[in-house]
């Protein structure tokens, strides 16, 4: 059988995609049964790069030149909604000594200090879209270090990159400041003036802080002065005293905050015991906070310990007990929208990752159970995420939408979930693209005697 690139190759911008397995949930408007796997059979009708028909497989023998692709799977683009692209490759030059939380912080604060030039910003932050773009990303949010004096050097590369990948990839920016700084309105009402002539959102980490509920009350305000969507970073702990996404949500319902609002990591809720766990996603749901987990970041930092908690990094590992993650199951339950996304990309957070939203899924799926059946679970890395952060014409099939689509060939979910599907095919605006995975030695000047 031909391959569906070879065949797509040869098409003139209208064509039929037959015999398409494509996740039911991903799919706006009249679709067949799916099966007890959430799958539907679909042919798709592409004309001048938009979606112009809909059918269930088979039913249409005539139009545009038919590009059978046997029952492979299909999706739209991935939105990966939660990145720190600014901070994204910078492992080779400062690593992770211990792969600790704490021990992040610290590396990337010595890094940003004394490496971070606008140069330097733009070629990690263009690599990272590059991997992005080749894997099949349509949509990504980055979160970006925004104390000052960071944010001017910062938002302006973020500003030209943006613009320069727009209708390739449309790129979202959030601030990124501590608690510190959280609980300073002029330091807030600055990093939100910088923001929202960026377009961005504003956004924070905090978790067990003696001043947390100054810190979110001074945020939520300050989102509401300047009229901007929130993006926190919340609970990014093991610590199960660390409660600052009730602290969210009450500010969020107390201040009559009216915009998007994303909680990103979520991990102490894990921790908790039932009765704090019932309360806070009540809040939660009533607030209308959509969450977006990390699962493979989390994975990787939290649970991190020596024998002996030893703090000189010394010693024995001890096996990590928990997987790091939040209560994504019980919050989709409550109808709280959850995605997942990529988080960091090699830097002292997370030594690996590539930015691909397959892989995101893939292991997300592995660490958080989203199977058996996946249900609508694969709107983690398309439509729920899209919807979470204003890009509603995303991450779903739909007639008169875009035809941004990656074609697998895995059939199935097991199929598809067992291997890195690195022969994707993937399709902007109906036309074939072909975009090489960036080489990690373009970066090697960047790092000097530290390049591998």
């Amino acid at each position: 059988m031909t391959h569906p690139r070879d065949a797509l190759s040869r098409t003139d911008g209208a064509f039929r995609l037959t015999n398409a397995t494509v996740p039911a949930c991903l799919v706006d408007g009249p679709a067949p049964p799916a099966d007890r796997s959430g799958l539907v059979r679909l042919d798709l009708t592409v004309v001048k790069g938009r979606i112009a028909a809909i059918a269930p497989a088979g039913a249409t023998a005539e139009g545009p030149l038919a590009v059978d692709v046997d029952r492979g799977m299909v999706w739209p683009l991935f939105v990966d909604m939660h990145t720190h692209l600014d901070k994204g490759h910078i492992w080779p030059r400062t690593p992770n000594p211990d792969g600790r939380f704490m021990s992040a912080l610290l590396a990337v604060k010595a890094d940003r200090e004394t490496a971070w030039s606008p140069e330097d910003v733009r070629r990690r932050f263009e690599f990272s879209l590059r991997c992005a773009y080749a894997h099949g990303t349509r949509v990504i949010r980055t979160h970006i270090d925004s104390i000052p004096p960071q944010d001017g050097l910062s938002w302006p590369v973020f500003e030209a990159l943006r613009d320069a990948w727009a209708g390739r990839i449309e790129v979202q920016g959030v601030a990124l400041v501590g608690p510190d700084s959280m609980v300073d309105p002029a330091v807030m009402d600055a990093v939100a003036r910088r923001t929202k002539a960026a377009g961005g959102a504003l956004g924070g980490a905090i978790a067990a802080f003696p001043e947390v509920r100054a810190a979110v009350a001074t945020t939520v305000a300050t989102a509401i002065r300047h009229g901007l969507d929130l993006d926190l970073h919340v609970d990014e702990t093991e610590d199960p005293s660390s409660g600052a996404l009730a602290i969210y949500a009450q500010e969020i319902l107390a201040q009559g905050f009216e915009g998007r609002a994303v909680a990103g990591h979520c991990c102490s809720l894990a921790r908790q015991d039932d009765a704090t766990v019932d309360r806070t996603l009540d809040l939660v749901a009533k607030a209308g906070i959509d969450v977006v987990s990390l699962p493979i970041c989390n994975m990787y930092l939290q649970d991190r310990h020596l024998a002996g908690d030893d703090e000189a990094g010394e010693g024995p590992r001890r096996t990590p007990r928990w997987r790091g993650v939040t209560l994504a199951h019980e919050m989709k339950a409550r109808g709280i929208r959850v995605a997942v996304a990529s988080d960091n990309t090699r830097d002292p957070f997370h030594a690996y990752g590539d930015l691909d939203g397959l892989e995101v899924f893939r292991e997300a799926t592995r660490i958080l159970h989203l199977d058996h059946p996946h249900g609508g679970w694969p709107g983690a890395v398309a439509r729920d995420a899209a919807d979470a952060i204003g890009e509603e014409g995303f991450g779903r099939i739909r007639v008169g939408g875009p035809a941004d689509l990656v074609l697998f060939r895995g059939r199935t979910y097991t199929e598809l979930l067992a291997r890195p599907e690195a022969d994707r095919v993937i399709l902007r605006d109906g036309r074939l693209t072909a975009a090489a995975l960036p080489d990690y030695r373009d970066l090697d000047d960047l790092f000097g005697d530290a390049s591998p």
